[in-house]
């Protein structure tokens, strides 16, 4: 078959799509069932993937100023589709797969990726420019499309149940962690410890985006209410990229870094992600809601037990591995804390059985199963 991938979402920083894209792309590039695979970059048909570079950064917070302008916001969602769909002309007979919701008008064989419908279902968590164009604009995708494809059977379900959508007409394509997430031993990752005067095994961690989405104030509250002596031999380490509404968490992080209990990386290279989770004694994701929650594989592909939230599709993804709460229980989450940092036991059984957990999922099989709805569109 012959495909066009939008691929603009592949650009520095990666997000979490973007990373979907990119390990996604991989397996698509080496299939078999793939006669032909061009790239809509942009306005552009091209036949090579784009490679995230660092100066990708400047444009998207130029893009990300423009958004807040009304009208440049409302010019931009007219004009920019109809260029991608005159592009896409040049390949008529091509399926074409966006993966990151957005589909132009009058393009046939068309399919795209819903990763969660936040936007809807929680749009306190985002800016309101945002839910106002992502909510049109994804309506728009609803009509356009001849299928869906979204990253967890709980999107699936919300996905059909939330649009009266066709069940059969969308299809899950799990993520998975890539292969430079597993075990590491302390002296592999050492220099990067050196580096962030970390020791290896002894802090927590959080890695996200700093957003209302992720909790993180919940997180924050349950910390600060573990005994001082762990909270010296366990800092909290975060990294991420500062989000929307953030101010008043940062002002929190510089407290605790003050006293000594935080450490607030910003954005980690992600040459050194792996190395970071590796280390973690812990990993805590209290999120609010997600439509996956790669990050908690991550973790129990590195062997670092996991404390969640039970919100969305995060118990799909962890099975029996973690120690999950509500996410907005400060008490239980203060008490899943401490004892994933000293039930010694739990901790052995947790990272077994996370390991497991984690092997359930791999990108091939995201790619196998997003190749099968192609072959239904």
């Amino acid at each position: 078959m012959k495909l066009v991938f939008s691929s603009d979402c592949i650009k520095f920083p990666l997000t979490g799509i973007g990373r979907y894209a990119l390990e996604l792309t991989n397996y698509l590039e080496t299939s078999d069932e793939i006669s032909s695979l061009r790239y809509l970059n942009g306005r552009r048909l091209i036949d090579q993937r784009p490679v995230p570079v660092e100066s990708g950064a400047l444009k998207s917070k130029l893009q990300s100023a423009l958004k807040k302008n009304p009208l440049i916001t409302e010019a931009y969602r007219y004009t920019y589709p109809w260029l991608k769909s005159r592009a896409l002309k040049q390949a008529p007979d091509a399926i074409f797969h966006c993966p990151n919701y957005y589909l132009p008008p009058n393009v046939g064989n068309a399919i795209t990726t819903f990763h969660d419908l936040s936007i809807f279902t929680w749009p306190e968590c985002h800016p309101p420019e945002r839910v106002k164009y992502m909510r049109k604009e994804l309506l728009l995708s609803l009509k356009r499309a001849e299928r869906l494809l979204t990253v967890s059977e709980f999107s699936r379900q919300e996905i059909a149940s939330y649009f009266n959508y066709p069940l059969d007409k969308i299809d899950a394509t799990p993520l998975a962690s890539s292969g430079q997430f597993y075990v590491r031993k302390p002296e592999e990752t050492a220099e990067l410890m050196r580096k962030l005067g970390l020791e290896h095994g002894k802090y927590c961690l959080y890695t996200g985006t700093i957003e209302p989405r992720k909790n993180i104030a919940t997180l924050l509250d349950a910390y600060e209410r573990l005994p001082l002596s762990i909270r010296n031999h366990y800092p909290l380490v975060l990294c991420g990229y500062s989000g929307w509404s953030s101010e008043a968490i940062h002002l929190r992080f510089q407290r605790g870094e003050r006293e000594g209990w935080i450490k607030y990386l910003g954005y980690v290279a992600s040459k050194e992600l792996p190395l970071l989770f590796a280390a973690a004694n812990t990993f805590l994701f209290p999120s609010l809601y997600e439509g996956f929650g790669l990050p908690v594989l991550e973790s129990m592909a590195s062997g670092v037990p996991v404390v969640c939230s039970n919100a969305a599709s995060l118990p799909e993804v962890v099975g029996d591995a973690a120690l999950v709460c509500e996410p907005l229980d400060v008490e239980a989450l203060t008490a899943a804390i401490q004892r994933c940092i000293e039930d010694n036991q739990w901790r052995q059984l947790s990272i077994e059985t996370g390991l497991k957990q984690a092997k359930k999922f791999s990108w091939a099989r995201c790619a196998e199963e997003t190749i099968a709805a192609y072959k239904k569109v």
